[in-house]
């Protein structure tokens, strides 16, 4: 048996107890991948981050949620981030390249009224048709199919992982949301291991722009996301694509309904006829936990 030191952010919060908590291993190279997902198991966050040494970039992370490996986590990054530039790791004003299974991603490292924040570009947006059965999905959230949007569609979109956008017509169907997440694999028929990520034009806060919620695959070990980095990226490439949205930086509100709150910055930029997601968040020190494997 040995111990693991674990960090925990909570990322897209400036304050403790709010935002999306993550898991940081500064040492991930002393663990084995089995390691790893014990680690994030014991830790129970829906995403647990390891920084390890790369050849190809600045440094590497992997993620693990408490049931599998993640390609990519938006929160978990920008936890990882943030405490590695604490904690004099990296420099503010500086852009670094992170290996990630999604790909290699810069990531800028910036000072907004006194707070480090992280501005990480996402990978190239891709969509596809969901298929599955409305009402299906519409009962595995507890809702039904009169709460979705008239004239926007369900997709699956991903900016590093897949996750499936569901347009609801109100905030209050937001809030009435009682997720099944063992039905979703029977309902999303296409891609059985995606999340479902529920989201409205009406929001609580003026200042804010879209109002999400995230619900993960029951194969990740939990059940919803606080604050969500990369199903925001998604979300705001969602808008360009499909609700024909001119406006270049959106600001999204998540955690509301868990007592969670956060906010996520979206950029979406074009560069070359190429959509470029880039999402900004801060994060806060919470606790540190020894754990022994």
């Amino acid at each position: 048996m040995r111990e693991a030191k674990v960090l925990k952010y909570e990322a897209f919060a400036s304050e403790p107890n709010q935002g999306n908590p993550a898991g940081i291993v500064f040492d991930g190279d002393s663990y084995s991948e089995d390691d790893m997902q014990k680690i994030a198991e014991l830790t129970g966050y829906s995403e647990t981050s390891f920084l390890l040494k790369s050849d190809s970039a600045d440094l590497e992370i992997r993620y693990f949620t408490p049931g599998h490996e993640m390609d990519l986590c938006g929160h978990a990054t920008v936890a990882s981030l943030f405490a590695l530039c604490e904690k004099g790791g990296l420099e503010k004003g500086k852009t670094y390249n992170i290996q990630t299974k999604a790909g290699i991603l810069p990531v800028e490292i910036s000072e907004r009224e006194g707070r480090i924040h992280i501005t990480l570009e996402q990978a190239s947006p891709q969509f596809k048709a969901f298929t599955g059965d409305k009402e299906k999905l519409a009962a595995s959230l507890g809702l039904t199919i009169s709460d979705f949007h008239d004239k926007l569609p369900i997709v699956y979109g991903n900016t590093g992982i897949w996750t499936t956008i569901v347009p609801l017509k109100t905030l209050d169907a937001s809030k009435r949301i009682r997720p099944n997440n063992n039905q979703f694999p029977d309902v999303l028929i296409d891609l059985p291991k995606a999340s479902v990520h529920p989201f409205t034009f009406e929001t609580i806060h003026p200042d804010c722009d879209l109002h999400g919620r995230h619900f993960s695959s029951p194969y990740s070990g939990t059940t919803e996301d606080p604050v969500t980095g990369t199903a925001s990226g998604v979300m705001a490439a969602y808008m360009k694509t499909y609700g024909h949205s001119d406006q270049q930086v959106f600001t999204i509100e998540q955690g509301q309904e868990m007592g969670k709150a956060g906010k996520v910055e979206i950029a979406v930029l074009e560069e070359n006829q190429e959509m470029k997601i880039k999402m900004t968040g801060t994060a806060v020190y919470a606790e540190t936990l020894i754990l022994n494997i």
